[in-house]
């Protein structure tokens, strides 16, 4: 198998342009809320330029002697500085593995302050972690498009979280809310997930459209054992992760200067690598996406971050009883997130770990956090409603894409002329339970009642209100089952495929009885 035509593209310049406006928008825009209420202590540390504009980044994980320093070289097609491949557990520190016109090794307390390296963040580990942490930089046509991240093997037992001065998974969801792509690999010999290679892939959770599955060295079981192997790992796997949708499992075996060693397998082992491969091809010009997707999640986080603390402060007394009423909001922090998703109909699903909420609030004086601040707020509702969705029409469309790439998009404009069509069956019935719990007169209900309901989708009040008048039909301020319909449809549209609305109803959305006579 050639690996010669792999080499990724970056793709169309206007991906720079893109790559600057959302520098611009989050240093103008979302970082003055983010440190306002402090989101780097309670999230992940402020971006700089250099995360922003960083090469994709493949984040490789699993247990010792998986291959993972191995699937690097294989790529690379030669070594990298500060390479360790053994049978036993031999890298004991994560590397990044970059381009540069040298080959040398970077420690990891230079890496950290380096401006040109999206490592920054990292310093807030102290030197626990960066004594174990270093960059391997060397020229090659594949790093010029993407930056590889290797990481120590996990271990089973106390003894390897004894012997480490950082917390593993932690450092790991760092690198995971950077990544482009998330490797976990596992040896077709050995499937055991053990308790801290658990702990590592519960720390992915967010991040599960990054997730890619590789069960490498599959090449040394019979075509019967690799089908067992492979329904075994299935089974570990929907234990661990618990998703509704099944991962993708790459099989393979990639071996750095060796050929496939089953005849049986060849062809298929062949062509899963060539897909495992073609995936990775696409990163680089998906990146500026995958950038703009990770700011939308951000910016929503940091939002609703917002409000939690703005609440908090709003409820602390003026004068007395100060440490006795954190004491309470603390304790009562369920019954406060559910007071904020109410009063400020923000979407549950962006709302924090509570427990770990919870533990971060106990090092704070309420007294001392700002007031929610509605100009920000409004701020950054104007990023996420117009400034983002301009970026992404700067996008040329891509005939080629997969439905995954772009699903990618969170802003995606009506790149398929006929999506309407597609998506214009409604399913009248499905509404009519919601419907009649409105209370309807005469068959129909108000735009007072339907508000709260409209409100709980988590969209802003400007897309919510074309969505009133593109529903209303009939144009009489009122809504009856139909119309009910047409405008939840529309909302599903929006937030869960994430088109743009178009600025008529189409006519295939218009129930028949409503449809104007020729």
């Amino acid at each position: 198998m050639s690996k010669k035509n792999k080499q990724p593209d970056i793709g169309d310049p206007i991906y720079t342009s893109v790559i600057d406006g959302l520098k611009n928008l989050y240093r103008t825009k979302i970082k003055p809320l983010e440190e306002t209420y402090k989101f780097a202590d309670f999230h992940s540390p402020g971006l700089s330029d250099s995360d922003i504009e960083a090469k994709p980044i493949v984040l490789l994980l699993g247990q010792y002697s998986t291959g993972k320093t191995t699937f690097i070289r294989y790529l690379l097609e030669k070594d990298f500085p500060g390479m360790n491949i053994g049978p036993e557990p031999t890298t004991d520190r994560f590397n990044a593995v970059m381009w540069s016109t040298e080959e040398r090794v970077i420690p990891g307390n230079t890496a950290a302050v380096q401006e040109d390296k999206p490592f920054n963040g990292l310093s807030k580990f102290g030197t626990g972690f960066l004594s174990k942490f270093q960059c391997s930089t060397m020229p090659s046509t594949l790093l010029e498009k993407l930056t590889f991240v290797d990481t120590p093997g996990v271990l089973s037992g106390e003894k390897q979280r004894i012997g480490r001065s950082y917390d593993f998974p932690q450092i790991v969801e760092w690198f995971a809310e950077r990544a482009d792509m998330i490797l976990l690999l596992f040896d077709a010999h050995k499937l055991d997930i053990s308790d801290e290679f658990k702990s590592v892939i519960e720390s992915l959770r967010g991040h599960d459209d990054k997730i890619r599955v590789v069960l490498n060295k599959a090449d040394r079981v019979s075509g019967q054992q690799l089908l067992r192997v492979y329904g075994a790992l299935m089974w570990s796997l929907g234990r661990v992760m618990k998703n509704p949708e099944v991962n993708r499992v790459y099989l393979g075996s990639f071996w750095a200067d060796q050929p496939l060693q089953n005849e049986d397998t060849r062809k298929l082992l062949e062509a899963e690598m060539n897909d495992l491969l073609t995936d990775l091809n696409g990163l680089p010009r998906n990146s500026a996406v995958r950038r703009l997707n990770d700011l939308v999640k951000r910016a929503r986080l940091a939002k609703v971050h917002a409000h939690i603390i703005g609440h908090l402060k709003n409820e602390m007394p003026a004068l007395f009883g100060k440490e006795a009423k954190q004491q309470e909001l603390i304790t009562n922090l369920p019954t406060e997130f559910r007071k904020i998703h109410k009063n400020y109909h923000l979407p549950a699903g962006d709302f924090p770990d509570l427990e770990r909420f919870r533990e971060n609030l106990k090092l704070y004086d309420f007294n001392k956090f700002a007031k929610l601040n509605q100009r920000m707020v409004d701020t950054l509702d104007e990023v996420l409603m117009v400034d983002l969705p301009k970026l992404m029409q700067q996008f040329p469309l891509d005939v080629r894409a997969k439905p995954s790439e772009v699903e990618l998009n969170p802003f995606a404009e009506d790149e398929d002329p006929n999506f309407w069509q597609h998506y214009a069956a409604i399913n009248y019935g499905m509404y009519s339970e919601n419907f009649a719990t409105l209370q309807p007169v005469d068959g129909k209900i108000t735009g007072a009642s339907l508000k709260p309901v409209f409100m709980e989708s988590g969209l802003a009040v400007d897309m919510l209100s074309k969505i009133w008048k593109l529903s209303d039909v009939d144009k009489d301020g009122k809504m009856d089952l139909d119309e009910f319909a047409i405008a939840m449809h529309l909302i599903d549209a929006v937030r869960n495929r994430g088109v743009i609305l178009p600025d008529a109803l189409p006519p295939t959305l218009i129930p028949p009885a409503k449809r104007p006579h020729l």
